[in-house]
C-alpha cells in the first residue's frame, strides 16, 4: 500500500484544486464523516478546506460535495498519531500557504463499551492515541500555524465517569483537561481557543454506543456544525 503523503494519484487530484484568493484556511482533523465532514462542509464557503482523516474513499467523496458547492479543499489522508504524517502536514501547510485560520479538531476514537474491570488493553491505547496523544501531538505544530489571531476549537463529550465508558470517557476527559488549559494560557496571547458541546446527531460514532435509539430525533451533523461555527465569526 503506498504512502498517502507521497501517493500519485492523490497529489494529483489536490493539485488540481487551487484555493481561491485571499481566501481563509481552516485544517480539519477527524474530516471524513460525521461532524467533522460537516463542519467542512459548512466552511466551505468561506474556507479553503484542509481535511484530515485516514479514509481516502470517504475524503474523495467530502471533496466531490465541497467542489460541487464551489468551495476548494486539500486532502490528506493520514494518521494523525504518526508523528512524522503530522509534522509533514504542518511543514506543507506553512510552506504553501503560511498559516492557518481555523482549526477543528474533530478526530475521535469510539472504543467498544466496557465494565472497566473488561477493558481491553488494546481498545485503552487506542483510545489514548487517538483522542488524548493525538492532541498533544497536534497542539505544538497547530499553534505556530494559528499565531495570535486564529481559532482553535475542540469539542467536548462528557462521558467521563459513566458506566460503560471507561476507555472512551478517560481519553476524552484527558483530551479536554489540554484543551482546556491551552484555552486558559492563550487569553491574552491567541490563538483563541474554544470548547463546544454538540448536541446528539445520528453519527457512526454514537451509534455504536447508543444502537437501536430513534435516530429521527437527533440533530443532523451540517444543522449542528452551523450551529457550532456560528459564534466563530467565520
Amino acid at each position: 500500500m503506498s504512502d498517502p503523503r507521497t501517493d500519485p494519484a492523490l497529489t494529483a487530484r489536490a493539485a488540481q484544486v487551487k484555493p481561491r484568493a485571499m481566501t481563509q484556511f481552516a485544517l480539519i482533523t477527524g474530516a471524513s464523516r460525521g461532524l467533522g465532514a460537516a463542519l467542512a462542509e459548512a466552511l466551505a464557503p468561506t474556507h479553503h478546506i484542509i481535511a484530515v482523516a485516514r479514509t481516502s474513499g470517504a475524503l474523495e467523496e467530502l471533496d466531490d460535495r465541497i467542489q460541487a458547492g464551489g468551495g476548494s479543499a486539500t486532502l490528506a489522508p493520514m494518521d494523525i498519531t504518526d508523528p512524522d504524517a503530522m509534522a509533514t502536514l504542518c511543514r506543507g501547510i506553512f510552506d504553501r500557504w503560511g498559516r492557518l485560520d481555523l482549526w477543528l479538531h474533530a478526530a475521535i476514537h469510539a472504543a467498544p463499551l466496557s465494565p472497566a474491570n473488561f477493558v481491553d488493553t488494546g481498545d485503552w491505547n487506542k483510545s489514548m492515541a487517538v483522542n488524548a496523544n493525538a492532541t498533544a501531538l497536534l497542539i505544538p505544530f497547530v499553534a505556530p500555524l494559528l499565531g495570535t489571531d486564529g481559532q482553535a476549537v475542540f469539542f467536548d463529550d462528557p462521558r467521563a465517569g459513566q458506566k460503560f465508558f471507561g476507555a472512551y470517557g478517560a481519553s476524552k476527559a484527558a483530551q479536554m483537561a489540554l484543551a482546556r488549559s491551552w484555552q486558559a494560557e492563550t487569553i491574552k496571547t491567541g490563538p483563541r481557543v474554544h470548547v463546544v458541546e454538540p448536541r446528539p446527531m445520528p453519527t457512526a460514532t454514537r451509534a455504536r454506543f447508543f444502537p437501536g435509539e430513534d435516530r429521527a430525533v437527533l440533530a443532523s451533523p451540517l444543522s449542528e456544525a452551523e450551529r457550532l461555527i456560528g459564534p466563530l465569526g467565520t
